[in-house]
């Protein structure tokens, strides 16, 4: 967000959701496969249980009013991972859709998907579509997948398409900006994050929303994503809940919020 958009007080109250809470959580999903290792059961197992993870912090986001909530289930570097490991993902994918999509439905949740979706089979497209389709009226929470998604991706998916617009006679180079650049990424239509949640450990944002993470509250927790649940994120919450937010203003101007009303 540009230091620009804080200039009111109407939108620095429209950064927080309900009860202060952050309006939109990004999380990296991090630790299924050492879960499942430290359990000597194979990768799948941790996978599986991972997906448990995703229905309790789902049903808990929508009760506390969160707006939206991005999980990073599978990115662009994911392809590198042995082949046997990504076909059980790719199988685990499409069969939790066809388990979850009416539950979600049924929730008033709105699903939506970021990420290249030509790499994946048609059949599984179209479930993802299918997906979209039924929820896209849902206002209770909107839950983003980003499956083979890269932010690196995004930002050049992005270019492409505004200037292919400058080529094609509909956009000029001086109207390229911020703004404009926002306007063209895949997550165009959403609040930019105000949590971003890294579970398993490691600490860094691997390509994860690059352009969207600016001024994005990073949180990290050595808590294996399986393990990580409605506690885990009322902990990773409350720490947003005590940092100050500034976006280029002092701590003093913050506080003042009348500074806003000049």
């Amino acid at each position: 967000m540009a230091t620009d958009d804080c200039n009111s007080l109407e939108s620095v109250n429209a950064l927080m959701g309900a009860n202060n809470n952050p309006r939109h959580i990004a999380i990296i999903m991090d630790g299924n496969g050492r879960w499942a290792q430290k359990r000597f059961m194979p990768r799948a197992f941790g996978h599986q249980a991972g997906v448990k993870a995703v229905r309790k912090i789902v049903e808990y986001c929508a009760k506390q009013e969160i707006e939206v909530l991005t999980l990073f289930a599978f990115s662009s570097e994911n392809w590198r991972r042995p082949e046997e490991e990504v076909s059980l993902l790719m199988g685990l994918f499409m069969a939790t859709l066809q388990r979850e999509i009416n539950k979600l439905d049924r929730n008033n949740i709105r699903l939506r998907f970021i990420g290249d979706r030509t790499a994946f089979s048609e059949k599984l497209q179209a479930k993802m579509a299918e997906g979209e389709e039924q929820t896209k009226d849902n206002n209770a929470l909107t839950l983003v997948i980003a499956a083979n998604y890269g932010g690196r991706w995004d930002l050049c998916q992005a270019i492409r398409t505004v200037t292919e617009k400058i080529a094609a006679g509909e956009l000029k180079n001086q109207d390229i900006s911020e703004q404009l650049i926002n306007q063209h990424l895949s997550t165009a239509d959403l609040p930019e994050p105000d949590l971003f949640i890294r579970t398993g450990g490691e600490q860094r944002v691997s390509n994860f929303l690059l352009w969207q993470l600016a001024y994005t509250e990073l949180y990290f927790t050595p808590t294996l994503w399986p393990d990580f649940d409605q506690c885990s994120l009322e902990e990773a919450i409350k720490s947003f809940k005590g940092r100050q937010r500034r976006f280029g203003h002092t701590g003093e101007q913050m506080l003042d919020k009348s500074i806003f009303l000049k």
